[in-house]
């Protein structure tokens, strides 16, 4: 017989996410493919060999399952159950620095307080 489980279920026995309900989140927002196709249903079932990509943190994981857990255990178990196919990525920088935009950190704030007291303002 064919095991199925749900696909908010797996992500959280997995633990990549805390609560079920954040697992079910995401794939009713629509930022899971499962196959390649988009999916929108928490109770979608999955089946081993599946293929899931998602966003988590600033990253797109990409895995395999390769078993179907019967209970939300420790870590090494749950990592069991997966095959991480995630390529290196780059970090993505939170917000690039241009010269003379945004504020001035504290290095450039000394330097401009110490140009206006010798008189350049």
């Amino acid at each position: 017989m064919d095991e199925k489980i749900r696909i908010d279920k797996w992500l959280w026995q997995a633990r990549f996410f805390k609560t079920r309900s954040l697992s079910a989140k995401l794939v009713s927002g629509g930022h899971l493919r499962l196959n390649g196709s988009k999916i929108s249903k928490p109770a979608q079932n999955v089946t081993l060999g599946d293929v899931l990509t998602f966003p988590q943190g600033r990253i797109v994981r990409m895995v395999r399952i390769e078993a179907l857990g019967t209970r939300r255990g420790p870590a090494p178990e749950a990592q069991a159950l997966y095959f991480d196919m995630t390529e290196k990525q780059d970090p993505v920088p939170r917000n690039p620095r241009y010269e003379g935009k945004g504020r001035p950190d504290k290095k450039e704030r000394r330097a401009l307080d110490l140009s206006r007291r010798d008189g350049a303002f």
